[in-house]
C-alpha cells in the first residue's frame, strides 16, 4: 500500500505539472489529482479484496482442523516477522501481543493490540487464549526462565523461538517454534568452556571412553571428538549401543566437525572381565581414560544385587588397576551424587568406585585419578523428563514417587564438558563436585510441564482438570533429596562451575582385603555376605536393614 501510495503521488505530480503547464482542451485541470486518486483507490481495493478472497476465506475453508487463538509475547522484530507468518496459517489467529514495554501497551502494530504481560491470565478468559508464542530469541536463559515460569499457572499452550544463533539464516517463522522444554526452565546460561583446559587432557592424545554408549559416555565421546585427539577408543558393552555412537561419529567426520586424522575404534567389550580390560589396555595405552561405565536405575540395581556389585565396582577397579599398570597419565570417573550418604545399592556402590580411586592414587604411580560428581541429567536413559512427557501425551496420569521430592538437574551436555574440564585439573584423588544450580522439587516440574502444555491439572481445588498427578511412594533405595557433599571441605577452583573436595578415604591395603572378600561373595552368589561387606566399605550405608531387606 505505500508503494501504492509512492507511486500514484508521482503520478499525480506529473500530471499536475502537465496541466498547469500546457492548456489541454476537454478534461478539467483537477484530473490531474483526481485521476491518480481513483487509480489508487481501485488498485489497494482490488489487492485487498484477492487478499481477503485467497487466503482469508479459500485458505481458512480448506483448513478442516482446530484453530488456535494465540498471543505473541515480544512486539520486536522477531514478534513482527512471526506474525507475518501465521498470516499462512489457517490454523492460526493472532489475537494480540504480549510485551513488558509499558509505552507500547495499548498500541497496536499492523492492527494488532499490544497488551501488557500481567494481563494474560484475563485475556486467556476474555478472548479464549490457548496458546502463547515467545517471540524472544536475544534474551538470556536466565530471562527465558522466568518468562516461561510466568506462565506456569495458566492453561495455556507455549511454544517458544530458539535462541537466535539457532535460526537457521536468522529467519523467523512459524516453523522455526518448537515446545518448551524443561532445560528451559533451569535459567543457567552456560558458561564459556576454559579452551585450555578442554584440549589439555584430549588434543593429540589417545582417549578411552568406557560406557561409550550411554547418556554420558556418548556425549562425552560427541565433545572429545572434536577436540582433536590422536584417537578415540570407544568401550561399550551393548552392541546396539556401540554401533549407533560409532555412526554418528564417522559421519560427523565425513561432515567435517571431526578432524579427518582423528581414528575412531570401537570396542566391544565388557569391563567387568580382568582379560578383556588387560587386552584393551595393552594394544591401545591411552593417554586418558573417561569411565563412564555403570549400571545406575536404581530400582534395578537395588534388584539385582550382584550384577550391580560387578560391573559398578569391579568394572571400575580392574579398569583403574589396568590404567595404572599401563601407565595412562588421567583416569577421569563419573560418579553421582547418589554416593554421598547413599541409600541404595546403586549410589553405595558408586562410593566404593570413589574409594578404589582415592586409594590408588595415594600409592605410588604416575596416573592422575579423579572423579567427577553431579546430580541428574535432563534426557539421560530413565530420566523422569521423558516419561513425564509421554504420560502428558497419553492424557495422565503422571506419576511421581513422592510429592517432596527434589533433585538437581543439569543438561548432558554442560555435564560432560564439565566432566571433561574438571579432569584436566586433577592432581590426584581429587573428588570434583559440580555446580548443579537450585535443586528442583519433582512435583512443581510435573504442574509446569502440564501447564506449559495448555492442559490444566486435575485434584481436589480442580476435579474438571485434564491431567491427573498420582503419587505412587518412594521406592527401595529412594531418597527425597540428593547431596553433592559428604564433609565439609570444598574448595573452588579455577572454574565457576566446579569445585574441589576432600574427604575421607581407605588406606588401600584394607580396601584391597575388603573387595577380596566381596569379589568371593559375589563368585559364590552370596548377596547377604557381599551386602555386609558394602556396608562394612560404606558406612553410611544403612547396613544391617539394607541386609535384611534384601535377604527378605
Amino acid at each position: 500500500m505505500i508503494n501504492i501510495a509512492i507511486s500514484c503521488m508521482l503520478m499525480a505530480f506529473v500530471l499536475s505539472t502537465l496541466f498547469l503547464t500546457k492548456t489541454i482542451a476537454g478534461p478539467p485541470r483537477t484530473i490531474g489529482v483526481l485521476q491518480p486518486l481513483v487509480f489508487a483507490a481501485l488498485l489497494v481495493i482490488s489487492r485487498l479484496f484477492a487478499r481477503y478472497l485467497l487466503f482469508d476465506i479459500l485458505n481458512q475453508r480448506s483448513f478442516d482442523g482446530s484453530r488456535n487463538r494465540v498471543l505473541i509475547f515480544g512486539a520486536g522484530s522477531a514478534g513482527r516477522q512471526l506474525a507475518l507468518s501465521l498470516a499462512h496459517e489457517p490454523g492460526m489467529i493472532l489475537c494480540g501481543y504480549l510485551d513488558d514495554d509499558a509505552r507500547l501497551s495499548g498500541q497496536h502494530i499492523d492492527g494488532v493490540k499490544v497488551y501488557r504481560r500481567h494481563d494474560l491470565e484475563k485475556l486467556v478468559k476474555m478472548l479464549g487464549i490457548d496458546t502463547v508464542l515467545l517471540a524472544v530469541p536475544r534474551i538470556s536463559r536466565q530471562e527465558r526462565a522466568q518468562i516461561v515460569r510466568s506462565f506456569s499457572r495458566i492453561p495455556v499452550h507455549v511454544l517458544t523461538l530458539p535462541a537466535l544463533s539457532h535460526l537457521v539464516g536468522g529467519t523467523v517463522s512459524y516453523d522455526s517454534l518448537r515446545e518448551i522444554e524443561i532445560n528451559d526452565l533451569l535459567g543457567r546460561d552456560p558458561v564459556p568452556p576454559n579452551q585450555l583446559l578442554l584440549h589439555r587432557t584430549i588434543a593429540d592424545r589417545v582417549v578411552m571412553i568406557t560406557g561409550a554408549g550411554g547418556s554420558i559416555g556418548s556425549e562425552l565421546c560427541r565433545q572429545i571428538s572434536k577436540l582433536k585427539p590422536y584417537a578415540i577408543v570407544l568401550v561399550e558393552m551393548t552392541e546396539h549401543a556401540l554401533y549407533l555412537i560409532e555412526s554418528e561419529l564417522l559421519e560427523a567426520q565425513q561432515a567435517g566437525t571431526i578432524h579427518p586424522s582423528t581414528a575412531i575404534h570401537p570396542e566391544l567389550a565388557n569391563i567387568t572381565d580382568r582379560l578383556t580390560v588387560h587386552r584393551l589396555l595393552e594394544r591401545w595405552k591411552p593417554d586418558t581414560v573417561f569411565h563412564a561405565a555403570a549400571y545406575k536405575h536404581v530400582p534395578l540395581v537395588e534388584e539385582n544385587v550382584i550384577a550391580g556389585l560387578l560391573n559398578n565396582i569391579f568394572g571400575t577397579l580392574r579398569c583403574a588397576l589396568e590404567a595404572k599398570k599401563f601407565g595412562v597419565k588421567n583416569f577421569i570417573l563419573v560418579s553421582t551424587d547418589k554416593a554421598v550418604r547413599p541409600t541404595n545399592v546403586m549410589g553405595a556402590s558408586k562410593r566404593v568406585c570413589e574409594l578404589v580411586l582415592q586409594g590408588l592414587a595415594a600409592e605410588d604411580g604416575t596416573t592422575r585419578f579423579a572423579m567427577v560428581r553431579f546430580g541428574n541429567v535432563l534426557g539421560s536413559s530413565g530420566s523422569v523428563v521423558p516419561r513425564f512427557q509421554r504420560q502428558i501425551k497419553d492424557g495422565g496420569p503422571v506419576t511421581l514417587t513422592h510429592r517432596d521430592v527434589t533433585r538437581y538437574f543439569m543438561t548432558i551436555p554442560e555435564a560432560a564438558q564439565l566432566v571433561i574440564q574438571a579432569g584436566a585439573m586433577a592432581e590426584g584423588g581429587d573428588v570434583f563436585l559440580l555446580d548443579m544450580g537450585k535443586a528442583i522439587r519433582i512435583d512443581d516440574m510435573a504442574r509446569t510441564m502440564i501447564h506449559l502444555s495448555g492442559l490444566t491439572v486435575r485434584d481436589a481445588e480442580n476435579p474438571e482438570g485434564d491431567i491427573e498427578i498420582r503419587e505412587v511412594g518412594l521406592r527401595k533405595g529412594e531418597k527425597l533429596y540428593e547431596e553433592l557433599l559428604i564433609g565439609d571441605s570444598v574448595h573452588p577452583t579455577s572454574h565457576p562451575r566446579i569445585m574441589r573436595a576432600r574427604e575421607e578415604r581407605l588406606a588401600w591395603p584394607d580396601l584391597l582385603q575388603q573387595l577380596e572378600l566381596m569379589e568371593t561373595a559375589l563368585e559364590n552368589g552370596n548377596r547377604s555376605k557381599a551386602l555386609e561387606v558394602l556396608c562394612t566399605l560404606v558406612p553410611e550405608y544403612n547396613g544391617q536393614q539394607a541386609i535384611r531387606l534384601h535377604v527378605a
